[in-house]
């Protein structure tokens, strides 16, 4: 164990403040030693209050994205049951297609407090501020072909919803197919990306974004983004969520690939609030406008237009009445 991770559990284990001349006996380590671990555990996210005759004392610990914290406490099978965690980093999407290409493990995860190459659907720049989101790739090795893998996506929001609804008492919903939003602001995004053949896929990287403990957003986000802890009036443990989504996530994910249910699509469509409103969408050269009717199997939302047809759409950018402060 190293020497950062023992003085994190004295710290734990203590109730007052432990003097840095106790923690270098202890250690038997100097007491320079002693103060530059406890620098690396608050560059870990450690909030650890120092006073001078008392010694440390940790403040708070459930904040600090770390392996050992996200580990201790999950309730997974292989979701999350090995996790990197980077300070700063370009994508977490693209660690996790880089890691895969070396033969990582499925349900590994990737977690950054920083990213600096974030991005959204259709080549969008995701920003992700450090300290207040939660910014993290997981990736997956289905046994699957690649239309059945392309309901990720959709399994991902719901497993988001639940966990936000489970954590925070907030009324999280589904904006199809892969934002959440809590009343009309967006809240979480999610980016699938896969490496496959026409009938295999290698691997599955879901990205999940989520604005967790942001107190306010640049003016030209205020109308479309909100915040779990805006939302719900106090801060939010990124930790906590964490291991709620994965689980979650593992919970569809096993009943979807391995036991081959579909159980999840009733409750996507309870949680879906692009359903029984207007939307807009483009389907190649044509532009779609109607109401959102259903969901298929597959994952489509299904558009009836003022004409009485029903279109499926697949992908592409999808507009809903009264989200986002947008109209079709």
């Amino acid at each position: 164990m190293k020497k950062e991770d023992i003085i994190l559990q004295y710290l734990k284990e203590s109730d007052d403040y432990i003097s840095g001349e106790d923690l270098s006996k202890k250690l038997g380590i100097s007491r320079s030693a002693i103060w530059k671990n406890i620098n690396s555990l608050r560059e870990s996210g450690y909030v650890i209050e120092s006073v001078t005759n008392r010694g440390y004392r940790i403040a708070n610990s459930s904040d600090a994205l770390t392996p050992n914290e996200i580990a201790d406490g999950l309730l997974t099978e292989s979701f999350g049951k090995i996790v990197a965690v980077y300070p700063e980093i370009d994508s977490t999407n693209e660690e996790a297609k880089r890691q895969a290409q070396k033969g990582a493990l499925h349900g590994s995860i990737y977690v950054a407090e920083q990213q600096n190459g974030g991005k959204g659907r259709l080549g969008r720049v995701w920003k992700s501020p450090p300290k207040s989101g939660l910014w993290f790739s997981i990736l997956l090795r289905p046994d699957a072909p690649p239309v059945q893998v392309a309901n990720l996506t959709l399994l991902a929001g719901l497993a988001v919803s639940r966990a936000i609804c489970a954590v925070t008492g907030c009324d999280a919903k589904i904006k199809w197919p892969n934002d959440i939003v809590i009343g009309s602001k967006k809240v979480c995004g999610i980016l699938t990306e896969m490496t496959a053949e026409i009938d295999r896929v290698h691997f599955a990287v879901v990205g999940i974004g989520v604005n967790v403990n942001d107190e306010s957003f640049p003016e030209e986000l205020t109308e479309r983004a909100t915040s779990l802890r805006m939302e719900s009036g106090s801060p939010v443990s990124r930790v906590t969520l964490l291991q709620h989504i994965l689980k979650e996530f593992e919970t569809l994910y096993t009943e979807y690939f391995l036991h081959g249910k579909e159980s999840w699509l009733v409750p996507y469509k309870e949680s879906c609030v692009s359903l029984n409103r207007t939307v807009s969408a483009t389907r190649g050269q044509e532009k779609v406008i109607g109401t959102a009717v259903d969901i298929t199997d597959g994952g489509e939302l299904v558009v009836q237009t003022k004409d009485g047809r029903r279109v499926e759409i697949n992908s592409g950018e999808v507009v809903v009445q009264g989200i986002y402060g947008q109209t079709p």
